[in-house]
């Protein structure tokens, strides 16, 4: 018995096992989602780093642990308010988020380390906060693919609309 409720959206396999075509909006949808958790994150981490003077290798540690733990978090968080114990909770957000953090963690580090001056700049200065934000957006862009062909392939964020 197919119990759909309401989320007929959200199924992305067919009756015959092939994968149901993913949307570009699926993939947008997904990559937002992890966007958040690895934005609050990446900035929180980049904002200690910078305040308290850490060197760049030290900032960037930071933010990339940071973007781990709030990703996850924040997918935990919907998967637990299913009843979903916490041990297979967290499993089910490594599955989910690993792989589309770790883009955007690539993408927004490698931005912050390349824009000159971008990693020594002020918490006041512009440059800081510019390429920060240029950095997220263009990890969103280059990430959204990816996870339109991880939930095609029935993994990535697939994984956790099972339980919504």
């Amino acid at each position: 018995m197919d119990h759909d409720h309401g989320h007929g959206h959200h199924d992305h396999a067919g009756h015959d096992g092939h994968a149901a075509p993913t949307t570009w909006r699926m993939a947008a949808q997904a990559t937002l989602h992890c966007l958040t958790g690895c934005a609050i994150g990446e900035i929180l981490g980049m904002v200690i780093g910078t305040a308290a003077g850490l060197h760049n290798g030290a900032t960037v540690a930071l933010s990339v642990v940071l973007a781990f733990v709030f990703g996850y978090a924040l997918t935990m968080r919907g998967v637990l308010k299913a009843g979903v114990p916490l041990r297979q909770a967290l499993k089910v957000a490594l599955a989910a988020d690993t792989l589309s953090i770790a883009v955007m963690e690539i993408i927004d580090n490698t931005v912050m380390v390349t824009i000159p001056g971008a990693m020594d700049a002020g918490l006041s200065d512009l440059l800081f906060w510019g390429a920060l934000a240029g950095s997220l957006v263009l990890a969103f862009v280059i990430t959204t693919p990816v996870n339109r062909w991880m939930i095609g392939r029935g993994k990535g964020h697939a994984v956790v609309h099972a339980y919504h």
